[in-house]
């Protein structure tokens, strides 16, 4: 049985999640996260989506019951490419590289899946404290540039690294 970074507890927290939220989470992965904000809903879901289809898979397996229940949707897309019948509320990326790498087509993809008064939570644990201070300097300005206003930047201790956390909302 494998551990649940920190990390994904800290932005899951960071949601301040009720149990009516309606919740999309990008790239996720194995789906560690999806079990946390299920876990807190009751009436609300979570759409997770990752453009691998063997995360997808594994996903699916770990939230075998979130899914079955109708709290959980997990599915196969690239960013830029999903498209929904809604849009979200609260909109989450933990360690996925594109919201810098390649900000305008990925913020503009988020900015068109988060509601109006929505919020998007833009995790990363950096290998380097280098590489937490280029997050630190450049990410909120992307952002910006982007179409958000970036309403916090939180920073986080971990056992064996520091995390940062971009919050930004749609103008």
């Amino acid at each position: 049985m494998s551990t649940v970074p920190e990390r994904l507890h800290w932005t899951v927290d960071l949601l301040d999640l009720r149990p009516t939220d309606d919740v999309l989470e990008i790239g996720c992965g194995a789906g560690h996260a999806v079990a946390l904000v299920c876990q807190r809903l009751e009436r609300g879901t979570i759409t997770a989506i990752d453009r691998s289809p063997i995360m997808v898979g594994r996903a699916r397996e770990r939230n075998r019951a979130c899914i079955e229940s109708g709290r959980a949707r997990v599915e196969q897309h690239a960013l830029v490419d999903a498209s929904f019948d809604r849009q979200f509320r609260k909109a989450f990326a933990i360690n996925v590289n594109a919201f810098w790498t390649a900000p305008a087509p990925s913020l503009a993809a988020l900015k068109r899946l988060l509601h109006p008064q929505g919020a998007a939570y833009l995790t990363y644990e950096p290998p380097t404290t280098s590489r937490l201070r280029q997050l630190r300097e450049r990410l909120p300005s992307l952002l910006e540039e982007n179409g958000f206003d970036v309403r916090d930047v939180r920073e986080r201790r971990f056992a064996k690294a520091y995390g940062i956390c971009v919050i930004g909302t749609p103008r």
